[in-house]
């Protein structure tokens, strides 16, 4: 739990009631974080707002608590280490309508805070700020890495757009506002950097209110320490955090592109189709078999995923995905588990029969292999499907208790 300490000259009004807080998540900002929390307060004074100003310290060593508080912020400490858990912390603690958060390492200006709170007037329930020239933001020398600028952050947000249709162009920024009721809907999860990019995905799927303001990103202030951010490591996060929210793109068009290849070697192998020389036969189905069977566990793993995910809130509901349970249930499931089977021991059966009749000798493996290959293949879909006819209720059951109780 965050511990916190309050004076009366913590909120910038007279009034009890708090519109603003400006959260600011430090850790060991002793060179920025003072004039950080001075220009917070300041914009919100001039510009009538009643607001205060939040820093939530994740474990500083250098002061920087006593430097936040002594320039008139709220100082709240949280022990539970990570980006993501202070902005949670102070987040928590704020008793605006309104949150604006921000980094302390001065690279945002905290003047620019009216124009966040002016758009979550007009009711947005997001306004994220953006450094990024093609959204109008600025970026002074040197406040952003040369791969951060043109490589990391707009691929990123390239992504989000077309992933999971953000329409903003800096889904990075750090600097954004956003209704505290709405912010609690979202219920996030992520620690860590993830954080913010949890914020900007989860309010797209889920069909927020989102406006997107020009900002300008300044040199990083700090002297005594460089930043917390680390290129790759940070940048594989977001992506892997991507693919986690996106069942669609890790599992389900992997699969289907190898089911396709699969059943393209099929119908090149089973003939023993020959191509200026290049034969076709048994070892190519044996690659063909590997590609449907992977392709198929991979969209079985999209279907587990996003079943998963919407029960535990982390995708909105999917209408077209929750109508293939009416299409596809337990019971046809199992009937077609129970035709691949068939067909399978059928086929394995068949290529027995050859070995019986060649007098359980040597075989011709090339023709052999073209009922074995398909047989085991069949089985093992059949099997498959049998099992994950059952997972995947198993998974439903809370939706299908609901859906009933709503009946």
């Amino acid at each position: 739990m965050p511990c916190e300490s309050r004076r009366e000259s913590d909120i910038a009004c007279a009034s009890d009631h708090v519109e603003v807080s400006v959260v600011i998540p430090c850790l060991n900002e002793a060179d920025t974080v003072e004039s950080c929390v001075r220009t917070a307060l300041a914009a919100i004074r001039s510009s009538g707002l009643c607001g205060e100003v939040i820093v939530a310290d994740n474990g500083s060593t250098d002061g920087s608590p006593v430097l936040a508080e002594r320039a008139g912020a709220r100082v709240i400490l949280v022990p539970r280490k990570g980006y993501g858990s202070a902005l949670m912390g102070g987040i928590a603690a704020a008793g605006g309508e309104c949150v604006v958060m921000g980094d302390a390492d001065g690279s945002y200006d905290f003047s620019e805070i009216p124009l966040l709170v002016g758009r979550l007037r007009e009711g947005y329930d997001l306004v994220q700020g953006c450094r990024l020239p093609a959204g109008g933001g600025r970026i002074m020398p040197g406040a952003m890495p040369f791969l951060h600028r043109w490589f990391g952050n707009p691929l990123l947000s390239w992504l989000s757009r077309r992933w999971f249709r953000v329409r903003i162009h800096d889904v990075y920024c750090g600097l954004r506002g956003f209704r505290k009721s709405y912010y609690e809907t979202l219920k996030q999860r992520c620690t860590g950097m993830e954080f913010a990019t949890e914020m900007i995905v989860k309010s797209s799927l889920f069909g927020a209110r989102m406006a997107e303001v020009p900002i300008t990103l300044r040199r990083d202030g700090r002297i005594a320490r460089g930043p917390h951010l680390r290129t790759f490591r940070d940048g594989w996060r977001t992506l892997r955090f991507f693919l986690m929210y996106s069942p669609r793109w890790l599992f389900f068009l992997p699969g289907c592109l190898l089911i396709t290849l699969g059943l393209a070697g099929y119908a090149i192998a089973l003939p023993g189709l020959s191509f200026r020389g290049v034969v076709f036969d048994a070892h190519t189905l044996l690659f063909a078999s590997l590609f449907i069977l992977c392709g198929y566990q991979a969209v079985l793993f999209a279907v587990f995923a996003k079943t998963f995910a919407i029960n535990e809130n982390l995708l909105p509901t999917d209408r077209r995905f929750l109508r293939l349970f009416d299409i596809i249930n337990l019971e046809r499931g199992i009937g077609i588990s129970v035709l691949l089977l068939l067909a399978g021991v059928v086929l394995l059966l068949a290529a027995a029969n050859q070995w019986r009749e060649a007098g359980w000798g040597h075989l011709d493996y090339a023709h052999t292999m073209r009922w074995v290959i398909p047989g085991s293949t069949l089985t093992a879909l059949g099997v498959q499907t049998l099992f994950s006819s059952f997972f995947v209720s198993i998974l439903g059951i809370k939706r299908d208790h609901e859906r009933r109780e709503g009946s």
